[in-house]
């Protein structure tokens, strides 16, 4: 048996209405699908779970399908015969959004799409490919089809469980908890098979919902006839859960069930490491349809969050090894991942999921060792493991994140060991805080917001900062040129402290609650079988902790160590990696991946009448144009240390111009 690989395109239109990028020219775009056949038997695609379960073709093969979208050069001869690979978070292209400061899309054809042109004037050819098999179609979303894992005696089942926590109040939900994810079916209506259960706190004993008061069920809602006003009708669904009393804000819930027809989504691996193998290293598919990039010397991968853990598991995995045994990705941008893997190639799994957070999305096996690409031993169970373990194909890796995934997903974990000692990196390793910014940084933000938190959300800009680090990447791949050294803060120097340490050193902001300690870190016992990627106990019951530490701060709240921003290095604000939730909505607890924006006092008078200890606005810069002359000297060290680019100097200028109003809340 033979794996194949077949490109079938749909559709190729000029990008950006044609415009020509400098010493690249114009742009196409690609759309269409890509079918693959694998054979389960080929010893690279045995570590995937259910991989035995799936129906084949006539040849013994695994077929699955997945959509593809490319812009590449209209002459590659023109393009830098390197290809940027972009995850696609959640089925959703955002890569030009991060790296060309361009809105958000993802049907990225018109000229203000290109936003500032980087990729293009580089001259990269970019993909997406899908991988997630459990998104649903919609919203211009990338899918993917994988097979249903099923035996010879009928439907394979096991335990799901899902936590639903919902802003305003809701009758019903998916059982996959979200809408635009695909739900695992109940085996039955039989509600004593199932539990559902609320708490307050992740740490809150669970109430027990009674079942006469849920079903497994969805509503309908419309106009009736004859005049009766708005009606109801509610429907047996066995992919949803349906509470009459409705699903209200301040409660975790969970329920747990017996579901059937497993996903194989383990498959997605296999998607990207095939799809990038093919344009890498093939002038044609297997039935003689041409590669579009074909010119291609290197190819390079970009993730942040769930995408940044999924290139970690990728590597962990050992799919950054080809079927012929050849490197697929050189190097690898994996941000904002946290020290987490990938919830995806395990029985029943749930890609989409997001990772654990101190309130929601609590034990995941997305969270487990090993955390560091640096070989570690497990303090708790004596295993020895590391990311990085295959030195013929490893990646060159820069990992960026920011100071939310220190206190939100066990960033620490990254570069020390499970008790929190410094643990030094292979050389083919940077990590790189980017200080006091948070887990989302949209370039485009013109104002802060603030949701059901109680201050607004972080508002750093960091932009500037993807664009060096992809150049840093290629020279380092390309011409051996290294990156500067990691900027992590560490335990040895004290920049890296527990959270009691952390809340004696953080300002006393009027006003302004802290949260308790950062999220922890748990090893998680999901049964016996959960070696094989199956979980058979659910919830899992928690054996242990490993320690999780925290970026210390200075007397303004700002991180003392990483790689500081413009608006870090001249702030007019503290600026931090976490936000709680206000009353209502779980208030003291941390939310998702929100950080903090704490405007300065305005004025010596403000400062001592409200008692901020931090130094006003015009107490460090006298005037608008000082603070402009402050984030200019900020871009040119950081150009200087290799962190930015030359062309960001004068964006950072432009923004940072009337106090960089309305961004920041400033009234003077």
């Amino acid at each position: 048996m033979t794996s194949t690989i077949e490109l079938q395109v749909r559709k190729c239109q000029a990008f950006a209405d044609g415009l020509s990028f400098a010493g690249v020219g114009p742009y196409n775009r690609i759309d269409g699908s890509v079918i693959f056949r694998i054979a389960p038997s080929d010893p690279r695609n045995k570590n995937i779970v259910d991989i035995h379960e799936c129906p084949t073709d006539s040849d013994g093969l695994v077929q699955f399908e997945a959509d593809i979208c490319l812009l590449k050069p209209a002459d590659v001869n023109r393009g830098n015969r390197r290809l940027f690979f972009g995850y696609g978070n959640r089925g959703n292209k955002r890569e030009l959004q991060f790296f060309n400061d361009a809105p958000a899309t993802n049907d990225p054809i018109r000229i203000e799409h290109a936003g500032n042109g980087f990729l293009m004037r580089c001259g990269y050819a970019i993909a997406w490919c899908a991988w997630e098999g459990d998104i649903l179609p919609g919203s211009g979303r990338m899918t993917i089809k994988v097979p249903t894992a099923r035996n010879r005696k009928g439907p394979i089942t096991g335990l799901v469980r899902t936590e639903i926590i919902t802003a305003q109040p809701q009758l019903f939900f998916p059982l996959s908890g979200s809408p635009s994810t695909h739900s695992y079916p109940t085996t039955s209506f039989d509600k004593t098979k199932s539990r559902l259960t609320r708490r307050r706190y992740q740490n809150s004993n669970p109430e027990v919902i009674p079942s006469i008061k849920w079903d497994f069920a969805r509503v309908e809602q419309g106009l009736g006839l004859d005049g009766q006003g708005v009606e109801t009708g509610v429907i047996p669904s066995d992919s949803h859960v349906l509470l009459y009393e409705g699903f209200e804000p301040n409660w975790i819930y969970e329920i747990i069930y017996e579901a059937r027809d497993p996903l194989v989504l383990g498959l997605g691996h296999v998607a990207i490491r095939d799809f990038i193998s093919f344009l890498k290293y093939n002038r044609t598919d297997n039935f003689g349809n041409t590669n579009p990039v074909h010119l291609l010397e290197k190819a390079y991968a970009w993730g942040r969050s769930q995408t940044g853990r999924c290139i970690r598991d990728f590597i962990y995995s050992g799919f950054n090894e080809d079927t012929s045994g050849r490197q697929v990705f050189d190097g690898v941008l994996p941000h904002v991942s946290g020290a987490g893997l990938m919830w995806m190639n395990h029985r029943f799994a749930n890609a989409v999921s997001v990772a654990g957070q101190e309130y929601e999305s609590h034990k995941t096996p997305a969270d487990r060792f090993p955390f560091s690409y640096a070989e570690c031993t497990d303090h708790l169970t004596g295993q020895t493991d590391s990311i990085l373990k295959r030195p013929n194909t490893d990646p060159f890796v820069i990992h960026t994140q920011s100071s939310t995934e220190y206190w939100q997903r066990r960033g620490s974990l990254v570069h020390t060991d499970t008790r929190g000692n410094d643990l030094p990196q292979p050389e083919k390793v940077r990590v790189y805080l980017w200080s006091s910014s948070q887990h989302f940084a949209d370039p485009n933000l013109t104002e802060p917001t603030m949701g059901i938190t109680q201050a607004y959300e972080n508002i750093v800009m960091t932009s500037m900062l993807f664009r060096a680090m992809l150049v840093a990447l290629d020279n380092w791949a390309s011409h051996g040129i290294k990156p500067p050294e990691s900027q992590i803060p560490l335990a040895t120097d004290h920049t890296l402290v527990d959270g009691k340490l952390w809340r004696n050193q953080f300002p006393a902001i009027p006003g302004v609650a802290l949260p308790l300690s950062p999220n922890r870190a748990p090893l998680l016992d999901f049964g016996a079988a959960f070696t094989s990627g199956i979980i058979s106990k659910q919830p899992p019951e928690v054996i242990g902790h490993y320690c999780t530490l925290v970026p210390a701060v200075d007397q303004d709240g700002l991180d003392l160590a990483g790689v500081k921003a413009p608006m870090v290095q001249a702030p007019l604000g503290t600026y931090t990696g976490w936000n709680l939730r206000k009353r209502g909505h779980g208030q003291g607890a941390m939310f998702e991946f929100t950080g903090s924006y704490f405007p300065l006092p305005d004025t010596t008078e403000e400062r001592i009448a409200t008692g901020d200890p931090r130094q006003a606005v015009l107490e460090r810069y006298r005037t608008a144009s000082e603070y402009t002359e402050a984030i200019r000297k900020a871009a040119i060290r950081l150009v200087r240390d290799g962190f930015m680019l030359e062309e960001d100097i004068e964006r950072s200028i432009e923004q940072s111009k009337n106090w960089s109003r309305p961004l920041h809340q400033i009234f003077l």
